[in-house]
Order: C-alpha cells, then sequence, then structure tokens
C-alpha cells in the first residue's frame, strides 16, 4: 500500500517539474493527478483512470459554486466592455486630471477600486487611463507597471474577489479549516502584496526611477518616441456613462459582502465578525454575482445602453473569457484530492517527516516563498501554484498553531503573485502590456528589477518571520527592510 509512504510525493513533485520544465500547467497538472491515479490503484490503468475521473468529478461538484461564480464574473466584465462604459470613464478622467503624478495615482487607484478580477483589472484599468497617461506622457512601460503592480497585489488581499474564493477552495475538504477564514488570516502577512503596492505608490510620489526602468524612461525622454503596441480596438458597441462603470462595480462589491453577512448567519442574530467567519464564501459569491447581472440588464437595457441580442452574445463571450481560469482550478483541485488523506495521504507521510524538526519548521515560511515565486515564474500561473502548494502547507504544518499556517499559507499567496508579476508568460503580466498597449519585453524588463527588489525584503520578512513565529515580525522587518533599499536607492539618485 503506498497511501501515506514516500510515494505520496511524486504526484506534486511530477506536476511541479513537469511545469518548470514545460512551462504548460493544465498538461504537466493532469500528469500529476493520473501519476497519483496509478499509484494509489496499483499502476491498473483503467481503475487508476476511473478513480481519477471520479475524484475530478467529486471535486467539480462539490466547488461548482466558484465555477458558476467565475463564469457569472465573465459575464459582468463582457458587459460592462461591451456598454462603453470604460471609454467614457476614460473620456471624463483625461478632462479632470491635471498632471503626470495625477495620472499615475489615478490609474493606481482605479485598480485599486476595481478588485474583484485580476482580468477585469488589467484590461479595463490599461483600456481607461492609457488616454490619460498619453496626455501627460507617461511612457507605456510605467503604465504597464502601475496596472501590474495593483492587479494581483490588490486581488490577492481583497475577501470580495475570485481570488479569495480560489484560495479557499484550494484547501482539501477534510482539512477541517475554513478556507474564507484562513485567507482573511492571510491578508496582514502577504508580504508582496502589501510591500508591492506600499513600493510603487512611494517612487510614484517621489518620481523615483532605478535600473531597467530609469534607462528606458531616460531613452523615451531623450528621443521624444517609445516602442508602442497599438493593440486590437476594443469593440464598445454600447453609449454608456461614467456611472454605468462605477454602479455596477459598487452594487457588486455591496451584495458579495452582504451576501457573505446572510449566508453566515446575521439573519439568526450573530455579530458580524461571526457571520463573516461562518459564511458560505462561494455561494455568497455566486449571489452577489447573479443580482448584479440582474441590476445591470435593468441599468443598461431601459436606457438603451445596449441591446438585447448584445447582452446575449455577452454571456458566452464572458463565460469563454474565464475558462482558462476554471481548467486550473479543477484540476489543481484532483490533484489535492488524488493527495487527499482517503487516497495518497500525503499529509501522513510529510507531517511525519518534518514535523518533529523545529529548525524546518521555522524556515518553511521563507522556503514556501522561494518555492511558490520559481513555480509561478515557470508556469505563469498563480492560482495553479497555490493549488498545488496549499494542500502540501496544511499536511506540513498542521492545524495547531493557526498563526503558524496564516504565516505558512501566506508566504505560498506572496510567492505565487511575485512570480507571477515578474513572469513574461504570465497571463496577468501579458494583459497589463495588452492594455497599456506596451511592447510586452519592455514591460517585463522594466519591471523584474522592481519585483525582485520587493522579492528580497519579503524574503528577510518570512525568514525573521518564521524564526519567531509571528507575522508581526516577518511583516515589520520586511517593511524595514524596504525602507532601507529605497533610501538607499533615493540617496544614490540625489548624488547622480
Amino acid at each position: 500500500m503506498l497511501s501515506g509512504t514516500f510515494w505520496s510525493l511524486v504526484p506534486p513533485l511530477t506536476a511541479i517539474a513537469l511545469a518548470l520544465i514545460t512551462k504548460e500547467v493544465y498538461v504537466s497538472l493532469m500528469i500529476g493527478i493520473m501519476a497519483g491515479g496509478l499509484l494509489y490503484t496499483g499502476f491498473h490503468p483503467l481503475k487508476a483512470t476511473e478513480t481519477v475521473f471520479e475524484i475530478m468529478g467529486g471535486s467539480m461538484g462539490g466547488n461548482i459554486n466558484i465555477i458558476l461564480f467565475l463564469a457569472l464574473l465573465g459575464i459582468i466584465v463582457s458587459l460592462i466592455t461591451k456598454s462603453g462604459a470604460s471609454k467614457a470613464y476614460g473620456e471624463w478622467a483625461s478632462k479632470t486630471i491635471k498632471s503626470k503624478n495625477g495620472a499615475l495615482f489615478a490609474t493606481a487607484a482605479l485598480a485599486a477600486i476595481i478588485f474583484v478580477d485580476d482580468y477585469f483589472n488589467c484590461l479595463t484599468v490599461g483600456t481607461v487611463m492609457r488616454p490619460v497617461t498619453d496626455k501627460y506622457k507617461v511612457s507605456r512601460a510605467k503604465l504597464a507597471y502601475i496596472i501590474d503592480a495593483t492587479a494581483a497585489p490588490v486581488c490577492i488581499i481583497a475577501p470580495v474577489s475570485s481570488w479569495a474564493a480560489a484560495v479557499g477552495s484550494s484547501l482539501p475538504p477534510d482539512s477541517g479549516v475554513d478556507g474564507f477564514s484562513l485567507f482573511l488570516r492571510t491578508i496582514p502577512f502577504n508580504l508582496y502584496a502589501i510591500l508591492t503596492l506600499a513600493f510603487m505608490l512611494y517612487i510614484t510620489a517621489k518620481n523615483l526611477d532605478f535600473s531597467a526602468m530609469k534607462k528606458y524612461e531616460q531613452k523615451v525622454m531623450e528621443t521624444g518616441t517609445e516602442e508602442k503596441t497599438d493593440g486590437e480596438e476594443e469593440i464598445v458597441t454600447g453609449r454608456g456613462k461614467v456611472l454605468d462603470l462605477v454602479l455596477p462595480i459598487a452594487v457588486l462589491i455591496i451584495l458579495c459582502v452582504s451576501a457573505m453577512l446572510y449566508t453566515g448567519g446575521i439573519l439568526e442574530g450573530v455579530s458580524m465578525v461571526e457571520a463573516f467567519a461562518g459564511c458560505d464564501s462561494a455561494k455568497s459569491l455566486v449571489l452577489g454575482a447573479f443580482f448584479t447581472l440582474i441590476f445591470i440588464a435593468l441599468l443598461y437595457l431601459p436606457r438603451g445602453v445596449i441591446r438585447f441580442s448584445e447582452m446575449c452574445g455577452s454571456i458566452s463571450a464572458g463565460v469563454k473569457a474565464m475558462v482558462p481560469a476554471i481548467i486550473i482550478l479543477s484540476l489543481a483541485w484532483s490533484l489535492s484530492g488524488i493527495c487527499g488523506e482517503d487516497y495518497l495521504n500525503i499529509g501522513g507521510f510529510v507531517g511525519g517527516v518534518v514535523g518533529g524538526s523545529a529548525l524546518v519548521g521555522a524556515l518553511l515560511p521563507a522556503i514556501f516563498f522561494a518555492v511558490g515565486a520559481g513555480l509561478s515564474f515557470s508556469t505563469g500561473t498563480s492560482w495553479g501554484t497555490f493549488g498545488i502548494l496549499i494542500p502540501i502547507a496544511l499536511a506540513v504544518m498542521g492545524t495547531d498553531n493557526m498563526n503558524m499556517l496564516s504565516l505558512g499559507v501566506a508566504s505560498i499567496l506572496a510567492g505565487a503573485v511575485c512570480g507571477d508579476h515578474m513572469s513574461p508568460i504570465s497571463d496577468t503580466t501579458i494583459l497589463a502590456s495588452a492594455g497599456a498597449c506596451c511592447n510586452h519585453i519592455n514591460h517585463v524588463s522594466t519591471q523584474l528589477p522592481y519585483a525582485l527588489t520587493v522579492a528580497g525584503c519579503c524574503l528577510a520578512g518570512y525568514l525573521a518571520g518564521g524564526l519567531t513565529g509571528s507575522g508581526a515580525v516577518a511583516l515589520a522587518v520586511g517593511a524595514a527592510a524596504l525602507v532601507l533599499v529605497l533610501a538607499a536607492v533615493e540617496r544614490k539618485q540625489k548624488r547622480s
């Protein structure tokens, strides 16, 4: 019997190795799942295939609300884009903003507001703000960096987002830990997201560029031209106004939060904190997104913002845009299932090996951050990364010490976003380039030194946090390291 032995490591290690080598996360996850099925059934091909699809069907059925939410969110994004509301916002902003710094801060602010999904974030912010930043001669590489630095980092610390739902659903169903509650506990310790936002705001306020970005900005200033990509013109058929962008996003946020309180039992007399802790986050997101769609229909159709036929066409277009995310999640759930207690029981093996080692336990947050960053960089996907690593962290660290588990999972999420931020094949990196109409290689090369700077500070923070067993120490050390780095860069710039 291979359950609970060294062989239980084979499926996730196979998936990770193949993802690093091939850069294809779908196939890598599927091969890892099949390897687990073969090991569990004693290399019986038919029984292994049957077991794999039994697990896959069960995991998708158990997480159907997450899949429904992603589909509904895709439809909402498609409707808002087609309505012309994004274009209207851009025209309004170009008349309101009066300076280059104002344009950059407005870009960051809009990205922070649109925190429900990073795809929606990148494409909407880029489309809306590009005419405004062009007016004040902001380079396309700088615009792409601002978009990328606020897309995934904001989404991964926002309780109401597709990322929150994905993280919560990455926990094995038999873990005994509420995924949403654990996600909330990771927010203060997600160093990469927090420090990236602080870093981006500081260098914007101080007009402080360095390394590749500084060279690029100087080149653009000297030549007066830069390498741009015009991209494909967005098809806008509606005559939406600014409120047609603002109201649906505000309603989506309000309805999702209200639904969380509802499913948490707020109407049954529990406190607000207890309602959030005990809510069904996946069902809440579905309810919020569904009623937002109804609101959008009532907002758009009677006023003729879009036609009924165009609204129906957005259904298939929106769902199609979310298919890659749904595939990644479904495969990650299945990999987690084959490694679960009922099958290969990776937790029983890994927990027994490292559970008694205080040194390994202290280094785990830093290790998880580094592994997560490397895997996410190589595969270009954050979701696939934490889908693989979170079940392993749960098995290794256990649920007895929730502070350390929260720090460990936070380090995985931080590493996943960090690698995704740096990766040239990442969907958000590509979408940020597309949204800004920036040459993709220019965006990657100018952003990489910034991301590596923040990553180094995060690694120092997670080392300190693991050794002390305190997430607060991790955040303090990471923040202090970032302050020292920025001070050194600013001093060097003043001398030059």
